[in-house]
């Protein structure tokens, strides 16, 4: 969306400039880029930063601990833990207590398409994910291996967007499917016919994530057969797209990979 990183930085920058003095500013101090953004600025603004809290996982349950209270969570994932820590200090200024914030956003559910969860059993769940960029599916897949780093990883990604299907981009995905134990990558013929664009084979694409042994689909049909043969026995399966997967039902194939 921005032709240069310093272009996207720049938004940032202009985004702080619109606090008013007096105002506030929180952001996270995990992100070197934004600290340094951050310490550049001279508003007469007061500026929060915030960290992941202090939690534990257990049995694929993420449980934030504060001030000897445990509080678990619906969501997991260190994105969704460092947004809620944004959320709470808003919070505060608004003179809601922290233990009410805990206490309450352990029923938030998360965002439609984020680490959604389409169903589960004893020891198997489904994921769908609106992840499509490479910082992002890097980032999912490692919150999933996380939260159940016992079971089986399958990653399924499909390239949807123009950038994510540019050639010249496409090497920005190197290493980003490496904490799956298999890795699938589908991109629908008919989206490189749609985007007048020139399709490329397997090799290409692999070559791309650097995995030699990720597969590729770019037939809806062929994909679906493939999932539905899968045993998830210990296993996780995560479907991620900012598309649909050429028409596949997510809910038919976890009904009969689920049973």
């Amino acid at each position: 969306m921005f032709p240069t990183f310093q272009s996207y930085i720049d938004q940032f920058k202009i985004f702080i400039e619109t606090i008013q003095p007096g105002g506030t500013l929180i952001y996270s101090e995990t992100d070197a880029v934004l600290n340094e953004v951050v310490a550049e600025d001279e508003l007469q603004v007061s500026k929060q930063p915030y960290a992941l809290p202090e939690y534990s996982i257990e049995n694929g349950v993420t449980t934030i601990l504060s001030d000897g209270e445990r509080y678990p969570l619906e969501v997991f994932g260190e994105h969704n833990l460092l947004n809620m820590q944004a959320a709470r200090l808003v919070c505060e200024g608004l003179g809601i207590s922290k233990a009410d914030f805990y206490k309450y956003i352990t029923t938030f559910k998360g965002a439609a398409r984020r680490l959604e969860l389409v169903g589960k059993n004893d020891n198997a769940t489904v994921f769908k994910d609106f992840a499509h960029s490479p910082s992002k599916l890097e980032a999912t897949i490692h919150a999933v291996k996380t939260q159940f780093p016992d079971r089986k990883l399958i990653a399924c990604i499909e390239l949807h967007t123009f950038s994510s299907l540019n050639k010249d981009f496409l090497a920005q995905y190197a290493g980003t499917m490496d904490e799956a134990d298999v890795a699938i990558v589908f991109i629908d013929k008919k989206t490189f016919e749609q985007k007048k664009m020139e399709p490329y084979p397997a090799e290409t694409v692999q070559a791309a994530f650097a995995k030699n042994d990720l597969t590729f689909f770019n037939d809806p049909q062929l994909l679906l057969a493939d999932l539905q043969q899968l045993k998830l026995v210990n296993t996780n399966l995560l479907m991620m797209s900012s598309g649909n997967f050429g028409g596949i039902d997510l809910i038919q194939l976890k009904n009969k990979i689920l049973q």
